[in-house]
């Protein structure tokens, strides 16, 4: 069994991170008899896995398991700061400590790199990564049809369907934006009216979790040719990026629909009411909220705890709006017209994630 050995007076420690776990520190490392010297991470270890072994530590003291303490990651910090630079390596990890006039480095015993930054956790370099693929003018089909046509291995699910009586588009944050005309416009093209079902391509990422990677409005049965961006009305593909000319839509609410124009109207005057109605009140927390997690209670395999998406009818007006998280979140995205041989539209998609920096 792991323990303490008897107890010293204890130092004050200073707070340089909080929730990174627990790990396992020989005591004469953590009672400042050798310094530290070898750090490991172990697959399924205690806590976050890590392992710090000093100097002076033999074979035979390693082995006795009575000469380990499990203690915080920031107690572990304290005794060398350098360690918040290699957190979030990943397990397999074996590392050698280089004490220099800076303060000191590890190096990785594997490829010999010195590791003198922070490495970034899988979250947000997978982010990063992310940030840069999303919004382009244009990708390749394949690109996005490994979402919805069988090309990736992404579950499918058919979450409902959406209501449009006007046949023009509106995608946006339902919460923030929607039912207000100043910050949303239908898109550049139209539809036939009537109903459609909305799919949501569901990853499982290990580095993410449950996930919506993107969403799509499917309007016809027809083969893809190519994909266009969806530009707002009044404008083309070819005006992307022109001054005064901006294509995409704002989430600052984690959500995204698919709605009719006239649906987006009703929604306004609709939410307009409901604040009248409630005073002081959120509109999510309070209404919302708790359609989603009905949401989750149905569909409990596909989306996360609190709820993913909800096939929602305007109160009073009977269109319905499909509202669906969008990806890792608040950010920028764009819709992409699917386009079949004749150059009808096909699809409507809305990429959040690019599965290949998740997995």
């Amino acid at each position: 069994m792991f323990g303490f050995g008897k107890k010293e007076k204890k130092k004050e420690l200073k707070q340089y991170i909080t929730g990174a776990g627990a790990c396992v520190v020989t005591k004469s490392v953590l009672n400042g008899e050798t310094g530290l010297k070898w750090l490991f991470r172990e697959t399924d270890g205690i806590g976050n896995g890590w392992v710090a072994l000093g100097e002076s530590d033999t074979q035979a003291y390693v082995d006795d398991a009575a000469n380990y303490a499990i203690v915080d990651f920031n107690t572990l910090a304290n005794i060398e700061p350098a360690v918040l630079n290699i957190l979030h390596m990943p397990a397999g990890a074996d590392l050698e400590f280089k004490p220099d006039p800076s303060g000191g480095y590890f190096v990785d015993t594997v490829n010999g790199k010195e590791i003198r930054e922070p490495v970034k956790a899988p979250i947000q370099e997978a982010f990063e990564q992310n940030l840069k693929y999303l919004n382009k003018e244009s990708y390749p089909a394949e690109e996005l049809l490994r979402y919805f046509h069988g090309k990736g291995d992404m579950r499918i699910f058919c979450m409902g369907e959406a209501d449009f009586p006007s046949g023009e588009i509106i995608i946006a944050d339902p919460l923030v934006y929607l039912g207000n005309d100043k910050y949303t416009e239908p898109l550049n093209r139209k539809i036939p009216t009537g109903s459609y079902p909305v799919e949501l391509a569901i990853l499982d990422s290990p580095v993410a979790g449950l996930r919506i990677a993107a969403a799509r409005l499917k309007i016809r049965e027809t083969d893809i040719c190519r994909y266009e961006i969806a530009m707002p009305a009044g404008t083309t593909a070819a005006q992307y990026n022109q001054p005064g000319i901006f294509a995409g839509f704002g989430v600052d609410a984690g959500m995204a629909c698919f709605c009719d124009a006239a649906a987006a109207k009703e929604f306004g005057e609709f939410s307009d009411g409901w604040h009248q109605q409630n005073p002081g009140k959120n509109q999510y927390d309070d209404y919302f909220a708790q359609l989603f997690r009905s949401s989750y209670e149905a569909y409990p395999d596909v989306q996360r705890e609190d709820g993913d998406f909800i096939e929602w009818e305007v109160p009073g007006y009977g269109h319905r709006i499909a509202m669906f998280a969008s990806g890792l979140g608040d950010g920028l995205y764009t819709g992409y017209w699917g386009l079949d041989a004749g150059e009808e539209v096909t699809e409507l998609i809305i990429p959040f994630m690019n599965p290949d920096y998740f997995s």
